[in-house]
């Protein structure tokens, strides 16, 4: 099982693994042996998510879902396909848990008073300022 934080697993048959030829690390191996992984979660199958918790993953992670609602993530930092499985999976945990977090709400907070009043003390400053720049009728400077 797949723990995700805080209290959801994923069971590992949800998920598919497909590897390929890996643009990474590797040397002349890289050539000849599949280690790129590439982790495959279909969202709307999955039987561990609740239908709130797919509609967040589905708002979340929107640029990484394809048309047909499955979640893609890919691994080729390391030089072997268990490393690059473990990785695929590390990043879905770590996936799952940003995109399932629970929003905090926004508290509406107003100014102090005395924040007001120091804005509106520097308005009146700069406008003194730039009142006195001006050039006035008669001045021939």
């Amino acid at each position: 099982m797949i723990h995700i934080p805080p209290n959801l697993t994923i069971d590992p048959a949800e998920i598919e693994f497909t590897f390929s030829r890996s643009p990474g690390p590797g040397g002349q191996n890289v050539n000849k042996v599949e280690t790129k992984a590439q982790l495959r979660f279909d969202i709307g199958a999955s039987q561990s998510l609740t239908d709130t918790q797919k509609r967040k993953l589905r708002r979340a992670l929107s640029t990484r879902i394809t048309k047909d609602d499955v979640l893609l993530i890919s691994c080729w930092r390391h030089r072997t396909q268990g490393a690059n499985r473990d990785g695929a999976i590390e990043r879905f945990r770590e996936l799952l848990t940003d995109a399932l977090r629970p929003v905090k709400k926004r508290r509406k907070t107003q100014p102090s008073r005395r924040a007001k009043e120091r804005r509106l003390a520097e308005k009146r400053k700069r406008s003194d300022v730039k009142r006195m720049r001006r050039s006035r009728p008669g001045d021939d400077a």
